[in-house]
C-alpha cells in the first residue's frame, strides 16, 4: 500500500494531531489517502460550496471528499488506511477498542461529557464504527462514545472487536 500511495506523490504515511487520554496531545498515525495539498484543497471546496462547508461545520468530514485519491479511496472503503495505528497501540498513545481519536476542536463538541473522553483511551475501533461508522451523525458519534466511556466493561471491548471484523468486510458506512 506504501508504495502506491507514493506514487501519488508525498509521503506514504500521515501523523494527524490528536487528543489522548488525558488530554497528552499525539499523532495518530495513517496511510496517506489524501492529496499532498490537501487542506488547501478544503478551504477552496468550502470557500465555493456551501452545502459542503456546512456538511464539514456539522461533520468534520465530507460524504464525496473531492481530497481523496483513487488508492485513498480503496484504502479508506477497506479501513486499511488505520492499519499504522498499530504503532500509536504499540506506543501506549491507543489501544485497540476505545473512542475516536478527536482533534482538539471537537473537544467542544463533548459538552459536559469531555472529562469522560479525557479520562479514556482512544482506540483503532469502538462502538460508533460497528454502529454504522459515517453514516451516523456526528451528534450520534459523541453520544455513542460517551455512552461507551459510562458503560465499559471488558465483554464489551470483545464484543466491538468480534463486530469490526463484518463491519470492515462489508465496508458498512466506509467513506
Amino acid at each position: 500500500a506504501a508504495m502506491l500511495i507514493k506514487k501519488d506523490g508525498g509521503a506514504a504515511f500521515f501523523g494527524h494531531r490528536r487528543v489522548g487520554r488525558n488530554g497528552d496531545m499525539f499523532y495518530c498515525l495513517k496511510f496517506r489517502t489524501m492529496v499532498v495539498n490537501a487542506e488547501d484543497r478544503l478551504a477552496e471546496v468550502i470557500a465555493n460550496d456551501p452545502e459542503k462547508a456546512a456538511e464539514w461545520e456539522r461533520e468534520h468530514k465530507l460524504k464525496d471528499d473531492p481530497r481523496i485519491t483513487r488508492i485513498g479511496k480503496f484504502l479508506r472503503d477497506s479501513s486499511l488506511d488505520e492499519l499504522p495505528q498499530l504503532l500509536n497501540v504499540l506506543k501506549g498513545e491507543m489501544s485497540l477498542v476505545g473512542l475516536r481519536p478527536v482533534v482538539l476542536d471537537e473537544l467542544l463538541k463533548y459538552g459536559d461529557d469531555v472529562e469522560y473522553y479525557l479520562d479514556a483511551q482512544p482506540g483503532i475501533t469502538g462502538l460508533w464504527q460497528v454502529s454504522g461508522r459515517n453514516n451516523v451523525s456526528y451528534e450520534r458519534r459523541v453520544q455513542l462514545d460517551a455512552w461507551y466511556i459510562r458503560n465499559w466493561t471488558l465483554w464489551q471491548d470483545v464484543t466491538i472487536l468480534l463486530k469490526t471484523l463484518p463491519a470492515v468486510w462489508l465496508r458498512d458506512g466506509a467513506y
